[in-house]
């Protein structure tokens, strides 16, 4: 699979592609440092593209501006020093969000997960009818918690359940934290994977 880097770190670039090729089946086969050049490759490219690992902060400025200027469908996985931009990854095809700086692990789970969601797709179009299809994704694949003082961004997969507690919903990871949500079992349970959460108590 053809993976395109956008990153301005020289570094960063050449580390984030060893680990990358490690896994025999993807090849990065463009690393760009700015949104310009960016949006003038995929604009030629991207249907050669099944991959995006891209930087925030650019050299010439925040790489959401790239979404502005050309219509992107490449699943993305944003790989940055910040932390407050995830929410705005998500809206714009991010599948996963890691921080800088990262563990090879953490990449090689990344590509794990894109090729879990890669071969989910691919049977969903071979096997399902289109109406399973638009409801498959309409389901959430990501949640919005609270963490403090802040907004914080869940990943479904990383989610084991939601429980109520004195009438406030809250999220548990599958490393025991705890997130309140502020948002009732129903809506949660409406935009929910069947398949990956259903409700034991429905007097909850």
């Amino acid at each position: 699979m053809n993976v395109l880097l956008v990153e301005d770190e020289n570094y960063t670039a050449q580390m984030l592609q060893e680990v990358i090729e490690n896994d025999k089946d993807f090849i990065v086969v463009k690393t760009l440092d700015s949104i310009v050049d960016t949006v003038a490759y995929l604009a030629k490219y991207s249907q050669n593209i099944d991959l995006i690992f891209l930087d925030i902060h650019l050299s010439d400025g925040h790489s959401f501006e790239i979404f502005r200027h050309i219509d992107i469908s490449i699943p993305i996985i944003f790989c940055t020093a910040y932390d407050e931009y995830a929410l705005q990854a998500i809206k714009n095809n991010g599948i996963d969000y890691i921080m800088k700086p990262f563990e090879d692990q953490e990449i090689l789970a990344s590509l794990q997960k894109f090729k879990q969601l890669a071969s989910r797709f691919k049977k969903q179009l071979n096997f399902e009818v289109p109406d399973e299809i638009s409801k498959v994704s309409a389901y959430q694949g990501s949640f919005l918690a609270q963490q403090k003082d802040k907004t914080i961004v869940v990943f479904a997969e990383n989610i084991a359940m939601f429980a109520i507690e004195q009438d406030v919903v809250y999220l548990y990871t599958f490393d025991r934290k705890r997130y309140p949500v502020f948002k009732n079992m129903e809506y949660i349970e409406s935009i929910s994977d069947p398949r990956i959460f259903f409700r034991i108590n429905r007097q909850m």
